[in-house]
């Protein structure tokens, strides 16, 4: 088996011809699994309809199975994780053969139908789940199922030698992905909240944790300080903190129900896992908390380059497909990724007629965070007159949720009468639906967004249910410290800084976010790039073939 890098446009069926072609080749390979990994839930239910389709043919006989993450599945998030306090936990091997055997006759287990036989059988569903796995042909689930340290699926897979075909869904957002699954923070405030609340029986090790953090306070002489290497003293001390924890909550179970001190436990044992894999893929630092008179320094472990860590993945499989509309240019993602050196690479052509979308620069307005102000009334000027000429539904996306306020409260100064609908920080997922459920057939308006958040990619909108997307920003992380020690450590092992730590991953979102207009061979819409950085030949070179960009004078 090998890896494949597949890029094809959004909205020509992706999900079901990679299920359909990794299922036909199933038999041939001798698989045992199909692992079907996506970042978003919105993936997850691609995959199960594509799996529906299927199944009404000779793919009927699949035993499928969808996992969510534990806290999704939890019935008792009040309780902690074993017999003593959570009721689904108590007698849970007693019940388990039982539960799995009448799961083991059900061929369709999406969430609702596993938690409806956990709950028959009085047994946790998230753990029914993982029991479960052995069982099934196909499995749908996020990254982390798989790529995780720890992950269960791969330990599953190693320990049973099953053959196993990778399917990564969005691939491009295995990256970011993988970067947050090998990176780890301790929090100061979250140290000293436990401190003042923690059994009498933890004061010592405690006590001793915070003098190491105030001998690493007194080492740092700037307000964010990249360390040479990791803090060896600080790190052993955490690990026994850790340990005598662990031993604690062994024979004093009441105090292992969820709160400050489990929480905190988990946090330091992820720290500790992270910090076992320290190399140069990844970075250390401490960072000054500007509020509040805490003294002690945030310390981070920071992974950049994912790849090496992703090693055993790469090898447990049979076979991996990466499939993205937009994993170019593919030497990032696979430097990133460390995929093989035999990695095949398709780029599928767009079956899209070109006429059918307008792409469109405005060369005159910066959304650089120096030209917001000024610029502000050009923008929404593009923004009302695209609007006023052609009326429908329109997304408009920026850089952040302080940008997408001033152009709001600019439009609605300058052209109060057109319908308008914002997306919020921490929105929750019937305020998604909501935002969402604006955009009909027969409605006009325009939803404002932040770029690389929940409607920036996985959502369809065919039809006249969006016919545009004005995109204000080249979707650059922001500049600071930390992603410009990132350039600097891309630099020094690709050569390409800046492409890899800034361009790429800003065009990927640019690109996903316009995504969202064209979804048939019969939608019709007009895309604004607002920055007049989308005139560069170096940023042009990053935008799909298939668009015809014109640059308005």
């Amino acid at each position: 088996g090998r890896v494949l890098m597949a890029q094809a446009p959004t909205g020509i069926g992706k999900t079901l011809a990679t299920l359909f072609a990794a299922l036909k080749a199933a038999p041939a390979q001798g698989l045992d699994k199909v692992f079907y990994l996506t970042a978003r839930t919105t993936g997850r239910q691609l995959a199960l309809d594509a799996l529906q389709r299927l199944g009404d043919g000779a793919a009927g006989s699949l035993r499928v199975l969808e996992r969510v993450a534990r806290d999704k599945a939890c019935e008792h998030p009040d309780k902690a994780c074993h017999g003593e306090s959570c009721p689904l936990a108590r007698g849970f091997y007693d019940r388990l053969p039982a539960a799995r055997s009448a799961a083991a006759s059900v061929r369709w287990l999406d969430k609702d139908r596993l938690r409806e036989q956990a709950l028959a059988h009085g047994i946790c569903p998230y753990h029914l789940g993982q029991e479960m796995l052995r069982w099934c042909d196909v499995a749908v689930g996020d990254l982390n199922h798989f790529f995780d340290h720890g992950a269960a699926w791969h330990a599953l897979t190693e320990a049973n030698g099953w053959k196993v075909s990778l399917l990564v869904d969005e691939a491009h957002n295995l990256i970011e992905r993988a970067r947050a699954m090998h990176s780890a923070t301790l929090e100061p405030a979250a140290f000293q909240a436990l401190r003042k609340t923690a059994p009498a029986a933890l004061k010592r090790p405690l006590d001793r944790l915070q003098r190491r953090w105030s001998a690493l306070s007194k080492t740092q002489t700037q307000d964010h300080e990249v360390l040479a290497g990791l803090p060896a003293d600080f790190v052993a001390t955490l690990q026994g903190v850790c340990s005598e924890i662990g031993d604690h909550l062994a024979g004093h179970p009441q105090d292992a129900v969820d709160g400050p001190l489990m929480r905190w436990w988990f946090d330091a044992l992820r720290f500790v896992r992270v910090a076992d894999a320290f190399d140069d893929h990844s970075f250390a630092d401490l960072t000054r908390e500007s509020r509040g008179r805490l003294r002690h320094p945030v310390l981070a472990i920071r992974n950049v380059v994912p790849g090496p860590l992703l090693q055993t993945r790469w090898a447990a499989a049979r076979g991996a497909t990466l499939f993205s509309a937009t994993l170019a240019p593919m030497d990032f993602v696979a430097d990133l990724l460390a995929l093989p050196g035999d990695t095949l690479r398709l780029e599928v052509p767009s079956p899209f007629d070109p006429a059918h979308l307008k792409v469109r620069v405005a060369p005159h307005i910066s959304t650089r965070y120096a030209d917001r102000a000024r610029s502000l009334d050009a923008l929404v000027r593009v923004v009302a007159s695209q609007y006023r000429d052609e009326p429908g539904n329109y997304l408009a996306f920026f850089s952040s949720f302080d940008y997408l306020q001033q152009a709001l409260e600019r439009l609605q100064q300058q052209h109060g009468d057109i319908p308008v609908w914002t997306q919020s920080r921490g929105m929750t997922e019937a305020g998604r639906e909501a935002f969402l459920a604006r955009f009909t057939g027969d409605s006009q308006g325009i939803g404002f967004a932040v770029l690389g958040g929940a409607f920036g990619e996985g959502i369809d909108l065919p039809g006249r249910r969006l016919i545009g997307a004005f995109i204000a920003t080249l979707g650059l992380p922001q500049f600071n410290p930390v992603n410009e020690q990132m350039r600097a450590r891309l630099q020094a092992r690709f050569g390409r800084g800046h492409d890899y730590a800034y361009l790429h991953p800003g065009l990927q979102k640019v690109v996903q976010a316009a995504g969202r207009v064209i979804r048939s061979a019969e939608d019709h819409g007009t895309v604004w790039l607002l920055d007049d950085r989308y005139a560069r030949a170096e940023v042009r070179r990053l935008l799909p073939a298939w668009w015809r960009v014109q640059t308005e004078r």
